[in-house]
């Protein structure tokens, strides 16, 4: 399918996503409530394409479940020859390709890890404590849990966390060339591909052995498309959920009544409930949902023709009085369930259970073993990644 939607178009269109305020940096762009409030959908300059930025919660919703709107964006495919993206297709395929996957993230799976997820937890804190205060908490503690959790899932050596991580600090950047991009991308493949091999010939029990076993040698899988879905899975299992613990814990330090709280209580439904309304509150992926329209359409009182892009404004929608009432407001109390941080519909992200219990573990788990915790640093002086696909701060200077 081409698109309507060129370079030429997007000249003049504001930028998306926009910049978070300096002075209220968790909360999203100020202009998305006029966004929202004037039309729902507004046309902004995405990647330097133009398309539809859709703010409304409700507008968002509809455009994530309805079939006439396409995940498969001709921009956003593949670069590498014979390899899908499972997120960045549609049913039956997209569905076929997710099923190989589902079964290392059940909630079944993830119960079981719960016990050793709390043990990494500790097991950083204890190191960190060690190392003495100050501290870097996205460094010592909100980076290396998610890291090992998903290197163990997938049979990824943890010894290569940081090759990893730099990769996807270049993937993941606003900034970064294109010729930069693809470096990353041909060295990472290149490590994918040798990785597979080797699970091929010295087989365990994680995620890619698994594959490579039941789906690859049976021939139901390219092992291009394997690498690629390595890929995202590796990237997206470490850098969404440390961005929610660093941001997170930020976020409780500002708000010291809900810190308290899921600090003292012995409940696992009222960390269950903050940690919803935590990822509704923050909504750290801002500019990488998107969609396209199969034939012409009505969104948000928009007429959407064939071809254009959409660009799902997540952070607005989570913000969307009608979704919740006082959005702005951070209660850990009330029933955030339904929010779109992890997207809506069949697309919702793979890796959700998994990513809940991290956060629902590693946040008490820091808070009771540093009863004292407090930013190192004054709060102007924390760098948010604003010039980053997921947000959060690049460091979180802390002491106890």
């Amino acid at each position: 399918m081409s698109t309507t939607t060129g370079t030429d178009d997007a000249i003049g269109l504001p930028e998306f996503p926009a910049d978070r305020d300096a002075r209220c940096p968790l909360a999203p762009a100020p202009e998305y409530r006029e966004w929202r409030e004037t039309g729902g959908l507004r046309r902004v300059n995405w990647n330097g394409h133009a398309a539809w930025a859709v703010s409304r919660y409700e507008d968002v919703t509809a455009a994530m479940t309805d079939p006439r709107i396409s995940a498969e964006v001709p921009m956003q495919q593949s670069s590498m020859a014979g390899a899908q993206m499972f997120p960045r297709m549609d049913d039956p395929e997209h569905a076929r390709l997710r099923r190989m996957l589902t079964k290392d993230f059940t909630v079944k799976r993830v119960q079981a890890m719960r016990p050793r997820i709390e043990e990494m937890a500790n097991e950083f804190i204890d190191t960190m404590v060690a190392s003495g205060s100050p501290a870097d908490l996205v460094e010592a503690y909100a980076l290396p849990i998610p890291s090992l959790v998903i290197s163990m899932l997938l049979g990824v050596p943890y010894d290569d966390h940081a090759y990893f991580q730099d990769i996807t600090s270049v993937l993941m950047s606003r900034t970064a060339t294109e010729e930069e991009r693809q470096k990353a991308r041909k060295s990472i493949f290149g490590y994918l591909f040798d990785l597979i091999g080797k699970k091929e010939r010295e087989p365990d029990d994680a995620l890619i052995s698994r594959v490579a076993r039941e789906h690859l040698q049976e021939g139901q899988l390219s092992r291009e498309t394997f690498a690629m879905n390595s890929l995202i899975l590796l990237n997206a299992g470490h850098e969404t959920t440390a961005n929610m613990i660093a941001l997170g814990t930020l976020t409780l330090l500002e708000n010291p009544a809900a810190l308290a709280r899921i600090r003292d209580t012995d409940d696992p439904k009222v960390v269950s409930a903050a940690v919803e309304e935590l990822l509704r509150h923050l909504t750290i992926v801002h500019n990488l949902v998107t969609r396209v329209a199969k034939e012409d359409i009505e969104l948000g009182g928009r007429l959407v023709r064939t071809g254009d892009l959409l660009v799902m404004n997540l952070a607005a929608a989570n913000w969307d009085p009608g979704f919740v009432s006082d959005p702005d407001r951070l209660d850990i109390d009330r029933d955030a369930r339904g929010h779109v941080a992890f997207g809506h519909g069949v697309h919702q992200c793979l890796g959700q259970v998994l990513a809940r219990a991290e956060l629902e573990i590693a946040l008490p788990v820091l808070l009771r073993r540093l009863p004292g915790l407090r930013l190192a640093v004054p709060p102007e002086e924390i760098r948010f990644r604003n010039d980053m696909s997921i947000y959060g701060v690049h460091a979180l200077p802390i002491a106890w």
